[in-house]
């Protein structure tokens, strides 16, 4: 920024006590000396074509949605910080040279900057239009900090530190003479997105620098918030995962395996929920639930309804009275009326007769509670999957209220032959089509599906990995609902968990 030869800026006279805050830039100052001619303008990097004829705008940051200009043309807002009057013309008439339109306003120091740069109070705001924000700061480092408390930093770099703290969204240019270049590098490297040399800038660099401010600060706000949201994906990850239980069959002899797809993407967790816990008398209490809905109030309320039903289970409820108290913890937990929750649970008392070893699959009976829920399969050795009864089915939990005996869920027993197995899921695994029709799978199609999977040999995890994949394919994709998996069968040997 050369100085004319009295010393004084050109127009320092003229100075107001603040720069008049009026777009600069399409026509050169009448106050400068030189050319009549002003510099050409400098194009955006994504103007188009329909635009080259006129002046580019510098992208305001804090715009609706950072768009490549203002929508309604407005130039950029800049917040010139510099104590030196005659400094601040010289910026003034740069602006004026790069013929790039810039709106100046001008703050004698931090104190007043601040001012501007905070956002109004609520109570100032009501009944008044909102204050455009600044698009950039440019920085004089030679001009007082005027901090509210010493500080004892002696870098050099006080003023810029105090207002990154006060303003850390808008992006900062700092002005230093020839000698400080290696300061402007550390306020660089400090959180300032440039640094110019006083006497070396001309009107075009300084509005490609501020130009650029604005794109290096508008990538820097991108990449904070692209980090801040995987880490928030992480956490909510590693809480989910934390949510999902643990089955606690310790001494129970049986195979538990299980598979839980959220329809939801992206997320670990959906409204399916399921359990299974041995109380001390032996007895192996497992559920298996569908809260309506795939959001996460639903998978927050189907955690909720797990942790309630262990809990009811270890306090000695079972029955019609534990799923009273459940529909009870469902009406408090839910957001509306509207949401209800399928539920399918079963005791398994353990056998009665004969040793211990002989005991493990002789004679067991169960008791089936269905709430709205589809039915599970029975499979055996000498049998194909067969759908449990259900004619005996109460409604969802949620639907009708208990106190006048509208909601009933009387007990089913089944008789569990030597090596039976289990097979409990949700209606997500049904729902799937079957072809480029609207026919659904079904109970009936999910029972025949098994039955071929298990005429195949397949067992455990293998045998529920491939029913879901020909689901998955006879919907010609991944299924869109939650869907939970389970598979207990009785093993004459230790726990296995797959």
């Amino acid at each position: 920024m050369p100085a004319t030869g009295d010393g004084r800026a050109p127009g320092a006279a003229d100075l107001p006590g603040a720069l008049d805050g009026a777009p600069v830039g399409h026509a050169r100052s009448r106050a400068t000396t030189g050319p009549a001619t002003a510099a050409p303008p400098i194009p955006h990097p994504r103007s188009r074509a329909a635009h080259a004829s006129h002046p580019s705008h510098i992208a305001d940051p804090a715009g609706p949605a950072a768009t490549d200009g203002p929508a309604d043309g407005a130039p950029l807002r800049l917040l010139v910080i510099e104590d030196d009057a005659s400094d601040a013309q010289l910026i003034k008439a740069a602006v004026a040279d790069s013929g790039t339109s810039i709106e100046i306003h001008w703050a004698r120091g931090l104190d007043q900057a601040t001012e501007l740069l905070a956002p109004p109070a609520p109570w100032a705001r009501r009944g008044r239009s909102r204050t455009p924000e600044f698009g950039c700061v440019l920085l004089d480092l030679a001009s007082p900090a005027d901090l509210p408390h010493p500080s004892d930093s002696s870098d050099g770099l006080e003023g810029l530190h105090e207002l990154l703290r006060r303003a850390p969204h808008t992006p900062v240019v700092v002005l230093t003479d020839a000698a400080g270049a290696e300061l402007g590098a550390a306020a660089v490297a400090a959180g300032a997105q440039d640094f110019l040399l006083k006497h070396e800038t001309d009107g075009p660099l300084l509005a490609r620098a501020l130009r650029y401010a604005v794109e290096r600060k508008r990538a820097d706000e991108s990449q904070r918030r692209l980090v801040e949201a995987e880490l928030r994906g992480q956490e909510n990850a590693r809480l989910q995962r934390h949510l999902l239980p643990t089955p606690l069959l310790d001494g129970a002899g049986l195979s538990f395996t299980r598979r839980y797809r959220p329809g939801r993407r992206r997320a670990l967790l959906g409204g399916d929920f399921y359990d299974a816990v041995r109380t001390d008398d032996g007895t192996v209490h497992v559920v298996i639930g569908d809260v309506c809905g795939h959001g996460p109030d639903e998978a927050a309320l189907g955690v909720a309804l797990r942790i309630a039903w262990r809990t009811l289970v270890f306090a000695g409820l079972t029955g019609e009275t534990l799923l009273t108290t459940l529909q009870h913890v469902l009406e408090h937990e839910r957001r509306s009326d509207e949401i209800f929750a399928t539920l399918c649970m079963l005791v398994i008392e353990p056998a009665r007769s004969g040793s211990d070893l002989d005991s493990l699959g002789a004679g067991e009976r169960a008791r089936l509670y269905l709430a709205g829920h589809p039915a599970p399969l029975l499979l055996g050795r000498d049998h194909g999957p067969i759908t449990l009864p259900s004619d005996l089915a109460g409604p969802a939990l949620g639907l009708l209220p208990c106190h006048d005996g509208q909601a009933a869920w009387p007990a089913h027993e089944v008789e569990l032959r030597p090596g039976w197995r289990l097979l409990l899921y949700t209606d997500g695994l049904i729902e799937g089509r079957v072809g480029a029709g609207s026919r659904r799978l079904g109970q009936d199609g999910l029972a025949d599906l098994v039955g071929d999977h298990q005429a195949a040999g397949l067992t455990r995890g293998r045998l529920v990995d491939s029913a879901i994949a020909e689901v998955e394919e006879l919907n010609g994709g991944a299924l869109t609902d939650d869907v939970a998996v389970l598979l207990l069968e009785r093993n004459p040997v230790q726990l296995v968990l797959g």
